[in-house]
């Protein structure tokens, strides 16, 4: 029902707007393109302008996101550093072989040497809280922190994650257990080594790292009202162990903006939830894959600026669409004047008066149609191009009437050829024969045309000689010269096959063998050239033309004859044909006609 409704609507339409005048017309047609170029043109600049200042923000926000994961990195990297130079240190070599052997004469001794180096680590970066060396025989650590004795490391979950990766590894923000401080930190977990990098000894370090200087580092003056930035792991959870976030914060925990997260080290995306889109930008930590910096801003917000264009947009759209109207009027009339100019004109040739001639200054579609009223009314006056026209399709007629004789009289010769081959059982020649016949008249049709190009006439010879080879064994061969860029050149259809059936059947008639035909073809300047000669018994040149010229009832020359009175429908005077004799007394008969590659049709 809605769909026949929609349809009557559209029948309506159409209808009112036929019914309208064409200056009504063309009126509501200029009004409405300029209401559309208007909008469209207002519109595609606001979405370019948007997705400019989309493309700075995006930029401006991952350089930003960069930079932080950066300086990060950057600073855990130091702390990582900071580990290895404990592990080179003298005393903590003796904590590897006193845990290898088990010998605890030694602790104390290594413990108090370890504090020197303990406050070297701690100097050389001050985020670093605490430093915790485990190993079977007692833990060592700076004497600055409170060691809380309940909390064993190899008890902890921090020992039982290790074992499960088998690898150092840092942690998310947790309180920290080994001091009694409780501090929030967040943790570098190794296994120490000896000097031969061996790690047998089942001892470990953990340098816990203050949290709180760890976000001001690169959180403290990011986010504003407009932007956040976030320090969180793959699965969107704070790495932080307080959450410091706004509501908006929890949009990174959930499934659908995590899955967009790609394993690449930073990258942009758009993320919407039930209320917002966002712009998402993010770069990961080298020292641990896992972590990541986020940055998100509202869409709306970054593009609030652009409610100014868009009002100012509407305004100027607005004006010009009344603009257009008062336009439009004085258009039309000038439009519409050559066309109240002709409407007289006509009128006055309904009168019978065939003398009015159209005048304008105008060189507009409406003048064209008027000069063109003028050419009709001179076309009436003219009417010996009506007999023009019909001389050239009696040409046309006689042509292709022409063209028809030739295929009748080889077609006879064929067939009984054919037939005898038949009767002798030589099926093979047969064969060969009815194929190339085939062939040949497919050529010769040319789907309807009169001129076919040079290279589809030779095919069509070359067929012919295949047959007539066939029918007299090796009583002639044939030579084909041509320039391969005059194979496009267009020629009538049967022109050279009636020439080499000439040879065969009048030149070679009292030989049995060593029979030679000449096939050239060759540019002159704007004439094509053919000729087509052997080494027969030679052509009586005057005879041959005078039959040509005056035709006779008698069939010698025919198929010369015919020839001839094709190429002057087609040529006029601008064709030669010559009959003569070669050197060696065979019979050659040379054609000039244009030159031509284009129009054949």
């Amino acid at each position: 029902m809605m769909m026949f409704s929609k349809k009557k609507w559209g029948t309506f339409v159409k209808k009112l707007y036929y019914s309208l005048s064409l200056k009504h017309r063309i009126w509501l047609t200029f009004v409405v393109l300029i209401m559309f170029g208007l909008t469209a043109t207002g519109g595609i600049a606001y979405w370019i302008a948007s997705k400019e200042i989309q493309r700075n923000a995006l930029k401006t926000s991952q350089d930003t996101v960069n930079q932080s994961a950066q300086i990060v990195n950057e600073r855990l990297k130091n702390i990582g550093i900071a580990v290895r130079a404990l592990m080179f240190s003298d005393p903590f070599k003796q904590v590897m072989t006193d845990a290898q052997n088990n010998d605890r004469d030694h602790y104390y001794n290594t413990w108090t040497s370890l504090q020197g180096v303990f406050s070297q680590v701690k100097f050389n970066d001050s985020m670093i809280d605490s430093i915790l060396i485990a190993s079977p025989i007692g833990d060592y650590y700076h004497t600055s922190n409170v060691r809380d004795t309940a909390n064993s490391f190899y008890d902890s979950d921090l020992y039982k994650h290790f074992k499960e990766i088998k690898r150092g590894f840092w942690t998310k923000g947790h309180k920290d257990a080994f001091f009694m401080d409780k501090q929030d930190v967040i943790s570098l977990v190794v296994e120490g080594v000896n000097e031969l990098g061996e790690k047998r000894s089942n001892v470990y370090v953990v340098i816990n790292v203050k949290q709180d200087d760890l976000y001001e580092l690169f959180m403290e003056n990011l986010s504003t009202a407009e932007k956040q930035y976030y320090f969180v792991d793959s699965a969107g959870e704070d790495v932080n162990l307080d959450n410091r976030s706004s509501q908006e914060d929890q949009l990174t925990k959930h499934s659908s903006f995590t899955k967009q997260l790609t394993d690449e080290m930073m990258g942009s995306f758009f993320y919407k939830d039930k209320k917002k889109e966002y712009l998402v930008n993010y770069a990961r930590l080298e020292v641990k894959n896992d972590w990541m910096i986020v940055g998100i801003q509202s869409k709306s917000d970054l593009l609030a600026k652009l409610n100014g264009i868009k009002k100012a947009t509407i305004y100027v759209i607005l004006g010009l669409m009344v603009l257009s109207l008062f336009i439009a009027n004085n258009l039309i009339y000038l439009l519409l004047k050559p066309l109240y100019s002709l409407q007289r004109l006509m009128k006055r040739v309904e009168e019978n008066d065939l003398n009015v001639r159209f005048e304008s200054e105008y060189k507009d579609e409406v003048s064209q149609v008027g000069f063109r009223f003028n050419r009709m009314l001179d076309e009436i006056k003219q009417l010996i191009e009506d007999v023009k026209v019909r001389e050239s399709e009696k040409r046309k007629a006689e042509i292709k009437a022409l063209s028809a004789q030739m295929d009748p009289h080889f077609f006879y010769n064929t067939l009984n050829t054919i037939y005898c081959k038949s009767v002798l059982g030589e099926n093979k020649d047969v064969n060969e024969m009815i194929l190339a016949l085939s062939q040949m008249f497919q050529l010769s049709l040319s789907g309807g045309r009169d001129l076919i190009t040079l290279k589809d006439e030779l095919d069509h010879v070359r067929k012919y000689l295949a047959i007539q080879q066939i029918s007299y064994e090796e009583l002639f061969v044939c030579h084909i010269e041509v320039q391969p860029e005059l194979l496009a050149c267009g020629i009538p259809k049967v022109v050279i096959q009636p020439l080499v059936e000439n040879s065969i059947l009048h030149g070679f008639q009292d030989r049995e063998s060593g029979g030679e035909i000449y096939i050239n073809a060759q540019s002159e300047e704007d004439w094509l050239h053919l000729t087509v000669e052997d080494n027969g018994t030679g052509l009586v040149p005057e005879q041959l033309m005078a039959s040509i010229i005056h035709p006779t009832t008698m069939d010698e020359g025919y198929a010369l004859r015919n020839i001839y009175h094709r190429l002057q429908l087609y040529y006029g005077d601008q064709q030669r044909m010559i009959i003569s004799n070669n050197d060696s007394g065979g019979g050659r008969i040379e054609i000039w006609i244009p030159k031509q590659t284009e129009g054949m049709g």
